[in-house]
């Protein structure tokens, strides 16, 4: 098969021992360190990474190099998450190469630095096409297979920015967002067949964050601290599904969108605000948009 290469020893010992993973953008930063975490504890690997010109060592092939030095079994792949075979290939060399799979890692993404209103479409379809269409790229067969073998464990990669927004990244914080709301529904449709599916919101210094990461901070957030906590969500020891975990530096903490009490309104602007102003802050959690219709539509009924 073309874009791959294989390096592999014997496997480490750990709560993964005998687990097949693919972690997609694991040639540096905090893929490089989700791959090295999940072999540590036994995860045998599929490592993809796009290649770019001039490499002189592909990105994957050199974390596939550092498993297999520490005494793990991995295997490097290089294409490119915009391209739509790439989740079929990847499931194809994890099966070949290791003969199952059973944690999926989405990791690869790309970021910008530009205001919507000087963005083109083609450089905004660009970030969406490979955050968003490639995470869906990867997940569309691997998801399928984790769901008819009736188990397993994603994990996506989503931002502060998909959750909060951010001025400068439009396409970055819309695709992020879209990245959670998949998530979600996967993670309602593999409940019953055992496969759960959760995001993560990491906060880590990595060539995509470390100019705009206070010096103070830079040691602090260290990759490793993230995969620690990625490493956990895919484990046998976690029921967590459908959720988004902020992480860094050794903290952690629970997004969740949320709603508010709703309250009648009237139809004339001055009833809208005067009912705008006795809002209280949103505090009503919800399993589903379904669940949230049913509770936002039983206030229209008492």
């Amino acid at each position: 098969m073309a874009g791959k290469g294989r390096r592999e020893a014997g496997s480490l010992g750990g709560d993964l021992a005998g687990k097949v993973a693919i972690v997609t953008g694991a040639g540096k930063g905090l893929g490089r360190a989700y791959a090295l975490e999940l072999a540590s504890r036994g995860a045998r690997l599929v490592i993809n990474n796009r290649c770019h010109p001039g490499d002189s060592v592909r990105s994957a092939d050199a974390v596939a190099g550092e498993v297999v030095a520490a005494g793990g079994q991995a295997i490097a792949d290089y294409s490119g998450a915009e391209n739509p075979g790439c989740g079929e290939q990847l499931l194809s060399l994890a099966l070949a190469q290791f003969g199952r799979l059973d944690i999926v890692i989405a990791n690869a993404g790309v970021s910008e630095a530009t205001s919507f209103h000087k963005q083109s479409l083609d450089e905004f379809r660009r970030i969406v096409e490979i955050n968003l269409m490639g995470t869906a790229h990867l997940l569309h067969p691997t998801f399928a297979h984790l769901y008819h073998q009736r188990s397993g464990a994603i994990v996506v990669s989503s931002s502060a920015a998909g959750l909060y927004g951010e001025h400068g990244l439009p396409a970055y914080s819309a695709s992020k967002a879209a990245v959670i709301g998949l998530c979600q529904a996967l993670a309602l449709e593999g409940a019953s067949h055992h496969v759960r599916v959760n995001a993560i919101a990491p906060f880590a210094n990595t060539a995509m964050t470390r100019e705009s990461l206070p010096s103070a901070l830079c040691e602090t957030l260290s990759p490793a601290a993230v995969a620690h906590v990625v490493a956990w969500l895919v484990g046998e020891g976690c029921d967590l599904n459908g959720e988004t975990l902020v992480a860094g530096g050794g903290n952690m903490a629970r997004a969740r969108a949320l709603l508010s009490e709703p309250v009648t309104t009237g139809s004339m602007p001055a009833e809208l605000a005067a009912a705008w102003s006795r809002l209280r802050p949103p505090d009503r959690d919800s399993a589903s948009a379904v669940a949230m219709f049913m509770d936002f539509a039983g206030s229209l009924q008492s």
